[in-house]
């Protein structure tokens, strides 16, 4: 039987110009925040380039109303609901305290107009509307959010209203509001663009969005506000500059100034420090490895998928990528087939591996073939 040797080649250090790296990926220590809670991610990679407390228990306040925009959204999208359709407005939502789209009891209001009550207002009287509209009751709307945010990976959320209206029961955390976020922005493109209107005007009251990042031409352009006692102040945010999106959740501030200067001054640390690089096209021959047995000499390892890496800039010279195999590879050969990995280090980031593939079918030698190239073998110490 022929002995496979185990072969370690450096591909290249400091490549430049990406396999989507998990969210562990990047050492996310480097900046103090004044935020209790607090995550940033690249949204194109997940990779996570701070995190303070992201997974703890914490109330999202109005934060919520990301999951209520996310369910109308949803029906749009499978055309079981549509922009025009109306829903009737109830006493108990007419009542409702706090943040108002001003809705009057008796009255039947645009989902589209509901829609920008929610997310430009932050009208607590409008999720009531939507919850009711869809589910029957506030309670039943609040089930099925809680069974969206599992769905969707949002693991260590419960929701208890549309609106996030106080309750101990109703809570999230900072990864899981990123993970709602980003889910919006991907799974509804055609719908975003409300995140980042700046007024709206419902029965001659025109309200601003509480946004601030969106007045501060830092390419801003999404999501939503939060704030209650039990909360303190609270933003999910999303930028993009230079075609980078990175996605931010602060939580538990003092102030809405403190909200607002914290928050730009995350997002500007993270499109400072951080670049994005593509190591490898999809689809990209990264080594040709040589086969025993095979009507071919040689196949092609590839990646399978695009390969990006979000790394600190000012460590991106001391990038490495190795490849590891073992060789010669032994036919017959199955494209898609793994066959080694793609190894790639970097001061303050996890090991990464990158699986590669059989990019070719390689075929074995019949019996005759398989007897010559033994033989060259054992005369000459290499495989055909």
């Amino acid at each position: 039987m022929l002995a496979t040797l185990a072969r370690v080649t450096l591909i290249a250090t400091a490549l430049f110009g990406l396999v989507a790296l998990p969210a562990s990926a990047q050492d996310v220590r480097g900046l103090e925040t004044q935020a209790q809670q607090a995550v940033l991610i690249d949204f194109d990679t997940g990779t996570v380039l701070l995190s303070k407390n992201a997974d703890a228990r914490m109330y999202p306040a109005s934060m919520t109303k990301l999951m209520t925009a996310y369910l109308v959204f949803e029906r749009l999208k499978n055309g079981t609901l549509s922009l025009d359709d109306t829903f009737p407005v109830s006493e108990k939502a007419w009542r409702k305290g706090g943040s108002k789209m001003f809705v009057e009891v008796g009255a039947r209001v645009r989902v589209e107009d509901l829609l920008r009550g929610i997310i430009i207002q932050s009208g607590n009287d409008a999720t009531i509307v939507v919850a009711e509209g869809l589910s029957g009751s506030e309670e039943a709307f609040a089930r099925e959010m809680t069974a969206k945010g599992q769905e969707i990976g949002m693991t260590g959320t419960q929701f208890r209203n549309a609106s996030g209206w106080p309750d101990d029961e109703h809570y999230t955390t900072a990864h899981d509001l990123a993970v709602l976020a980003e889910s919006i922005i991907r799974d509804f493109p055609e719908y975003y663009h409300f995140y980042a209107e700046t007024e709206f005007t419902y029965s001659e009251i025109t309200q601003s969005n509480r946004n601030p990042l969106l007045y501060r031409n830092i390419g801003a352009d999404g999501l939503k506000t939060g704030h209650t006692e039990a909360s303190g102040y609270g933003l999910t945010a999303s930028a993009v500059r230079n075609g980078q999106r990175l996605v931010l959740v602060v939580n538990g501030l003092n102030s809405s100034k403190e909200r607002a200067l914290e928050a730009e001054r995350i997002l500007d640390w993270g499109f400072r420090e951080f670049g994005t690089y593509r190591l490898f096209e999809a689809g990209e021959t990264v080594s040709d490895a040589p086969v025993w047995l095979g009507k071919e000499g040689r196949v092609p390892l590839i990646v399978q998928e695009p390969v990006d890496i979000v790394l600190r800039r000012s460590v991106r010279d001391e990038l490495k990528v190795v490849l590891r195999t073992e060789e010669p590879i032994a036919a017959p050969i199955t494209p898609g087939t793994a066959y080694g990995e793609v190894v790639v280090t970097a001061p303050g980031l996890n090991t990464v591996y990158i699986p590669v593939v059989a990019g070719e079918p390689v075929e074995r030698l019949g019996s005759f073939g398989r007897l010559r190239a033994a033989l060259e073998y054992l005369v000459f110490g290499e495989s055909s």
